[in-house]
């Protein structure tokens, strides 16, 4: 599996980003989780420490999202454009970061996210005040 982000930049606070993720590599199951991670600014490159954003399983019924994430950001999906999206709004300084996706976890209802094995590159968002 590969998962390519991509919609970063550079935004006002207040402002708006759409951040997407481009699946390929095999059919995606109902269950098949896919997450969105910020990793802080200034850090190499570490998924283990990143902080969970949000998250949404392949058959779209099911979402989790963090707490500072809750109202501002949706998660969606396009199944057939093996895409999922994370439309941010409202954003602050405090959402730059290098925000990465990772796929092949499972949504665990409304109690959190469980990350997979793969990641994308990842796609730099900076939120100036």
């Amino acid at each position: 599996v590969q998962l390519v982000e991509s919609g970063g930049g550079l935004v006002q606070t207040g402002g708006s980003l759409r951040l997407s993720c481009a699946a390929s590599g095999r059919t995606f199951g109902a269950n098949y989780g896919v997450g969105w991670f910020r990793q802080a600014p200034g850090k190499e490159r570490n998924t283990a420490a990143a902080t969970f954003v949000a998250a949404i399983n392949w058959s779209g019924r099911n979402t989790y999202y963090s707490d500072s994430a809750k109202g501002r950001f949706t998660i969606s999906r396009d199944s057939a454009k093996n895409t999922v999206y994370l439309q941010m709004s409202d954003l602050t300084p405090e959402d730059t970061g290098v925000y990465y996706c990772n796929g092949g976890g499972t949504v665990l209802g409304t109690v959190g996210y469980a990350r997979g094995d793969t990641w994308g590159q990842g796609t730099q968002v900076t939120v100036s005040s």
